[in-house]
């Protein structure tokens, strides 16, 4: 029994951390600028 009331415990306190940091997390956004580049000769080297 004990063990039963540990592993509810556990998955009510994972559940609580989950709903924080979701409800805590903006989403975000891609950067919108940088990334890749073509390459010069000079640069190649």
């Amino acid at each position: 029994m004990r063990a039963l009331r540990r592993a509810a415990a556990a998955m009510a306190l994972a559940g609580l951390v989950g709903a924080v940091l979701r409800l805590r997390g903006t989403g975000g956004q891609p950067p919108q600028n940088g990334g890749w580049r073509e390459l010069s000769g000079d640069e190649l080297r």
